[in-house]
């Protein structure tokens, strides 16, 4: 299926997101689509498949020219949209949520219930994922929802797949198992629109590349033909200069040491220190327990024994209310659901975990929100209107800015940090980093937790790597690599 889109313009109120901005999609091809968070790249896919209507502009289907009213009448015509943000219902099983409204049905419209499950389990197994079509969503971790909205969206006869950061939230098996679905995909003709901020998988699978600046077109390249400097350079007009800013390492004394942690089945006897100014990288493959030990810190999570200590004071923390006042912050992996409250205002937000900084007898202080507020805007340049702009309303990286400003702003002691990069585009990557830097040489002692091993190696002091609920190694940043990393991380021993 070809797609063209012509001069798209689209404004939200005084907001204009896309400026004659245009896309030209060829049978069987993939084609990256790329651009910094608030580019306007989910924003044009949501016009071409109904969910937004355009302004201005033209968008062509094999030549005839479309207006899909809805994302159900772009699926009946083959074009399937992926979200970034999981669309799923949380209580209800795998197999009701891939037939959600494409139920298998026997005489006089009954559910052929035997059919879905047998249909579910086929298609899982074809996808290579291991999870129980009876299991409920909320059974499940974030990289095996997004499997599984993965799987929904293969189940139509698709022409047109749009990926919307595919890969965020999965393991490098199952990110395997996504590229060879994709690969086989565009040997049968399917055209696929894949909009990721990871480089390495664009060069990986993509045969053209088209950017958007600020909501412009700004150029379409054969892969083949660039290099990643030369996307950065279109993507953010300049270019960034390493990847990963130099560590200017002046460690200080301990700051949190947890000895002994454990919680039922999700981790055994879990020990490691982090000190001031140090920056300690957590890695393992999905599922390994790490982000269930830093909700145990945080008091999230029950713990059956062992110690936390915070300065050399032992503390004992059963909620996150405990967590904060102890001077620890944590910014989660799923933003969604935990990290921000998606109907309140940029503003909001970023109070909410400030009210004492702001607040005087109980009242908030205007001129101190303000500045709070101003500020966490202007330092990570988040992408808005103003602090009454709704988080609803900003790109998935932007949600990702707000968070961060909201949890620096407390100055904590110790920050966790879970997936902090997860759908972030390179530029803001760079300027995460570059916070994380300046926060350890503030001597905030920093725990990253991370998926992405280029990310751990090239940010942390030491590493340490969980496997199954258990701490398998610890390494030294000077004597890490990928190859030591996974080794520790399936199981094994240096």
């Amino acid at each position: 299926m070809n797609v063209e889109m012509k001069g798209i313009n689209k404004s939200f109120g005084t907001n204009q997101v896309l400026k004659n901005a245009g896309f030209n999609l060829k049978d069987g091809e993939v084609h990256a689509l790329m651009g910094e968070n608030g580019a306007g790249k989910s924003t044009l896919m949501k016009i071409l498949t109904g969910v937004y209507t355009r302004d201005e502009g033209t968008v062509l289907v094999d030549g005839q020219e479309v207006m899909y009213k809805n994302p159900q009448e772009a699926e009946k015509a083959g074009i399937v949209f992926i979200y970034q943000e999981l669309n799923v219902l949380f209580d209800l099983t795998v197999e009701e949520n891939l037939f959600m409204g494409k139920e298998i049905t026997k005489k006089f419209g009954i559910c052929d219930k035997k059919a879905m499950i047998a249909k579910a389990q086929e298609m899982l197994d074809k996808m290579g994922v291991h999870i129980p079509v009876t299991a409920t969503m909320t059974e499940l971790s974030v990289g095996q929802q997004q499997m599984i909205e993965i799987c929904k969206a293969l189940m139509v006869d698709a022409k047109v797949l749009i990926m919307d950061e595919p890969t965020a939230a999965l393991t490098q098996s199952e990110t395997k198992v996504l590229f060879d679905v994709i690969k086989s995909l565009k040997k049968k003709g399917v055209s696929i629109v894949y909009i990721s901020h990871r480089m390495e998988e664009i060069f990986e699978l993509c045969d053209r590349i088209t950017v958007l600046r600020d909501g412009a077109y700004i150029d379409t390249k054969e892969i083949k033909d660039i290099n990643m400097d030369d996307i950065v350079q279109m993507m953010i007009g300049r270019t960034i200069g390493e990847r990963f800013p130099k560590r200017d390492e002046k460690i200080g004394k301990e700051v949190l040491k947890v000895d002994g942690l454990t919680s039922g089945n999700l981790f055994k006897n879990v020990s490691f220190s982090v000190k001031a100014g140090e920056v300690v990288g957590f890695s393992g493959l999905m599922g390994a327990g790490r982000t269930e030990i830093m909700q145990a810190i945080f008091g999230n999570l029950p713990v059956e024994s062992g110690k936390i200590l915070i300065e050399g004071k032992e503390v004992v923390i059963k909620n996150p209310r405990q967590a904060i006042a102890a001077g620890i912050g944590f910014i989660t992996e799923d933003r969604k659901t935990e990290g921000l409250l998606l109907e309140k205002t940029i503003a909001e937000n970023i109070e909410i975990a400030n009210l004492k900084k702001i607040s005087k007898k109980t009242v908030i202080r205007k001129e101190l929100q303000n500045v709070l507020v101003d500020k966490g805007i202007k330092d990570f340049k988040i992408k808005c209107t103003g602090p009454e702009h709704e988080c609803n309303n900003l790109s998935g990286g932007n949600q990702q800015k707000v968070v961060l400003a909201k949890w620096i702003a407390t100055e904590p002691k110790i920050l966790i940090l879970d997936e902090p990069t997860r759908g972030v585009d390179i530029g803001a990557k760079k300027e995460i980093y570059s916070v994380i830097n300046d926060l350890a040489k503030k001597g905030v002692a920093v725990i990253l937790v991370s998926s992405e091993l280029p990310e751990v190696l090239g940010m942390s002091d030491r590493i340490v790597v969980v496997h199954e609920g258990k701490i398998t190694g610890v390494v030294e940043a000077s004597d890490a690599d990928q190859a030591k990393i996974m080794t520790l991380a399936t199981g094994g021993s240096l």
